[in-house]
């Protein structure tokens, strides 16, 4: 069975395209099916995943706005994961998908042509709560929330589980957190360590266990078009993302999930 999974956080900066990719990667190099779906106009998870979005012929904005075929758009990276791309052409269905029947339903419809294909499906949201992220939560089963521990970054938190919920209430009953993901963590930080036991207070065990690091070969890595993993995998970044796709498989009891 094909779980979905929004990584979405409307603050930017948070490591959520980071998360998308490391994932992914983590995740495929674990022996899963996976396809991620770049839903950002800025295309930064289709560059860190070693696709050239500025050669696209093909993206997703073709599969939400005019229907293109999966197979016609998904492209093999590095990693051993499959991507739907995306560029810049993507601003524009935020005003041309308001114009289209069933508009919030555009990526539900589009991923039936990935059922049982894939383990995961995980989609890279835009930094934002527009449409195209409200497309992404009616498409999802959960929402992975990458966040900073910092008093901001619980603002930003309060105001995405509302639209969570506004979500689940209007037109996606079964969608859920799947769990809060600490980034950027620096535990010699008192903020750090002050926020982090407050999520994990009032949040319980929806808190990953993992934490993810700062890390210099975690940000050097989509330069050279390559998830952390296979940049250098002894890094402390490619740990702590694979420890996140056990943590995630273990959750799941997806077969391998002790990875």
């Amino acid at each position: 069975m094909t779980r979905i999974i929004a990584v979405a956080n409307q603050k930017g900066g948070v490591g959520k395209t980071t998360t998308s990719v490391n994932l992914a990667a983590s995740l495929a190099l674990s022996g899963c099916r996976v396809l991620l779906v770049d839903l950002d106009p800025q295309g930064n998870a289709t560059m860190g995943s070693g696709v050239d979005k500025t050669r696209l012929e093909l993206s997703v904005y073709d599969w939400l706005v005019h229907g293109a075929r999966l197979d016609d758009l998904r492209r093999p990276c590095p990693a051993g994961f499959e991507i739907v791309p995306s560029n810049i052409e993507l601003t524009a269905a935020e005003v041309e998908l308001q114009r289209l029947e069933q508009r919030e339903q555009r990526l539900k419809l589009a991923l039936q042509q990935a059922a049982n294909r894939y383990d995961y499906v995980l989609i890279d949201c835009p930094p934002s709560l527009n449409m195209l992220t409200l497309n992404a939560l009616v498409a999802s089963e959960s929402v992975l929330i990458p966040m900073q521990c910092e008093y901001y970054a619980l603002e930003g938190l309060s105001a995405l589980l509302d639209t969570i919920e506004g979500v689940r209430r209007r037109a996606n009953p079964q969608l859920r957190i799947e769990g809060i993901l600490r980034t950027m963590y620096d535990p010699r930080s008192s903020l750090t360590r002050d926020v982090s036991r407050q999520l994990l207070k009032f949040f319980g065990d929806k808190v990953f266990r993992t934490v993810i690091p700062r890390n210099v070969r975690l940000a050097e890595a989509p330069s050279h078009g390559l998830p952390v993993v296979l940049y250098d995998r002894q890094s402390r970044g490619a740990v702590a993302y694979m420890a996140l796709a056990g943590e995630l498989k273990r959750r799941d009891a997806v077969p391998g999930g002790d990875t």
